[in-house]
């Protein structure tokens, strides 16, 4: 009962709880909100499935929330999608009955649909001797074909829950809705215990924390993009941070590999909000000689110049944590056996040392190249491959998914702005559609880190001129690379012999007239461009 719940005598100290609903059980939510209101601070949002998924994760970015509470199909789908806890509050068998016995009032032809089946409904109809049609649905589409059909077989009424109401009426037919309110209360109590567990877990959190140089520092909100590729990633980064298991990144430079990493970590029940270690080591920029020390430590004076009193390694750092090694390809093969012997056996022997040390890490390896390549070309373990890539991941280039390369190219200047001082101009998304055909048709070889990049050149060109308009000819002045399509997929831009060989009236076509970019596309200025025009040169 709430009388059992005390309330806090700090009002920071409040749970905060949003709920979610976008159907009729929104009114009984608001309803019951007022009985618990000084015990939690309690907001709505009006939002269903994919967009309240996206506004919860963005608001997660800057603001707290300790659980959430939703019903039905809504629930179901944002415990895959946030790293809030979710409450799902269920109608109870009381208030099945009730509902039944509200239907069956108006008919005898009654359907019951939900999210999930109830193996005790045929029961229950069996033992009253009621005729009750079942049916289940995943989406907003199943729902309108099983109601389409029930009404087609004679079926009067129907029970469900707020969007199966909603639609049965919308088709013509009675609807009763089945949550009651104490249905509803007891979603509330389950979440206000919740969220009183998670206040304990991050007190316990304050009391160990780690040092900042080992905190992941990015999280899911920083998976920007709202094409359904990106979208499938978010979700399997939440999928995955639910489980122990290593992880395999693979993508192109530039793609985001350690971005995912640290977003898996984060979300993840064991890194406890970023408060456990996440350590990075690129296994391609380390000199083998050194990697191994790196990795696993040593002993005061396993080797020339070793450290008096030893050293730990990078495991024995993320310790309870995540260790990331990226570019995991380029190991050398004999470490690759003792990082499989690690994986296997949980513990870690530093080089020169007798006594293993026992360890609790989590392992995100992530690659460039072709690992099941080099596997078959006898470069990388196959074993090991196998132990890293109990889950793997596949990013997208950047290349694939151009729906979102205006709105990265717009967070990007904005923040690069920003650390210049800068204000973005008012109409800077205007400004850049306008030069979406040029951003969208490059390649981009480097994928976000290159976006990044540039428009950390174009923030630099733009606070040096407050008053220049972002037009595209003033994009390729900054950035004439961006007039090469033809770009390789991979590897440094170059120009091909053609473009040197071309004239300057075919340059001032490419550029769309625009003379100021041909110009300084050719490296040459305005004058020269007007005589070699004038030549045919």
């Amino acid at each position: 009962m709430t009388t059992s719940l005390r309330s806090p005598t700090d009002a920071t100290d409040k749970p905060v709880i949003w709920t979610v609903s976008v159907s009729r059980l929104a009114d009984l939510f608001r309803d019951i909100t007022l009985e618990f209101d000084h015990l939690a601070t309690i907001e709505p949002i009006a939002l269903g499935f994919d967009e309240a998924a996206r506004h919860i994760r963005e608001r997660m970015a800057t603001e707290r929330c300790d659980v959430v509470i939703a019903a039905g199909s809504n629930a179901a789908y944002l415990k895959g999608r946030v790293s809030v806890p979710v409450v799902a509050a269920k109608a109870s068998g009381f208030d099945v009955m009730q509902a039944l016995t509200r239907a069956r009032r108006v008919s005898d032809k009654i359907a019951v649909i939900t999210y999930q089946e109830m193996p005790q409904l045929a029961e229950f109809a069996a033992t009253f001797g009621l005729s009750i049609a079942q049916r289940t649905y995943t989406t907003d589409e199943d729902a309108r074909a099983s109601i389409s059909e029930l009404k087609a077989a004679g079926v009067k009424v129907i029970v469900g829950a707020g969007l199966i109401t909603d639609l049965a009426e919308e088709a013509g037919l009675t609807a009763v809705f089945m949550y009651s309110a104490a249905s509803i209360r007891q979603a509330f109590e389950d979440a206000l215990e919740m969220a009183r567990l998670t206040q304990l877990e991050a007190s316990r959190r304050q009391k160990a924390q780690v040092p900042e140089t080992l905190r992941a520092r990015r999280g899911l909100a920083d998976l920007r993009g709202e094409s359904a590729a990106m979208e499938r990633l978010r979700q399997s980064v939440v999928l995955y941070a639910r489980s122990p298991a290593t992880v395999l990144i693979q993508g192109e430079t530039g793609s985001g590999k350690e971005l995912v990493a640290q977003a898996i970590h984060r979300e993840a029940p064991r890194s406890l909000g970023a408060n456990r270690p996440f350590v990075a080591v690129n296994c391609g920029a380390i000199a083998e000689s050194l990697l191994e020390s790196e990795l696993f430590g040593h002993e005061e004076g396993a080797f020339t110049g070793a450290r008096r009193g030893g050293h730990a390694g990078l495991f024995e750092a993320a310790n309870k944590g995540t260790l990331f090694l990226d570019e995991i390809g380029e190991m050398p093969l004999a470490l690759q056996t003792r990082l499989l012997r690690v994986l296997e056996e949980r513990e870690v022997m530093r080089v020169g040392g007798t006594r293993p040390v026992p360890i609790d890490v989590r392992v995100i390896s992530a690659t460039h190249c072709d690992l099941e390549a080099r596997v078959r070309e006898g470069r990388f373990r196959a074993d090991l491959f196998y132990r890293l890539a109990v889950l793997r991941l596949s990013l997208p280039p950047l290349r694939e998914r151009t729906g979102d390369i205006v709105g990265l190219a717009e967070w990007s200047l904005k923040n690069a702005l920003a650390s210049l001082g800068t204000r973005p101009h008012p109409n800077l998304r205007a400004e850049l559609n306008a030069c979406a055909p040029l951003l969208e048709h490059y390649r981009w070889p480097g994928n976000v880190r290159e976006l990044r990049n540039l428009m950390e050149r174009l923030a630099l060109f733009l606070a040096a001129e407050p008053l220049q308009a972002l037009t595209p000819s003033f994009l390729l002045s900054i950035a004439p690379e961006l007039a090469r399509a033809e770009a390789p997929a991979s590897g440094p831009i170059t120009v091909s012999p053609a473009l040197d060989h071309e004239t300057a009236a075919e340059v001032l076509a490419r550029f769309g007239g625009q003379r100021e970019a041909a110009a300084r596309y050719l490296g040459i200025s305005r004058t020269t461009l007007w005589r070699r025009l004038r030549d045919g040169t």
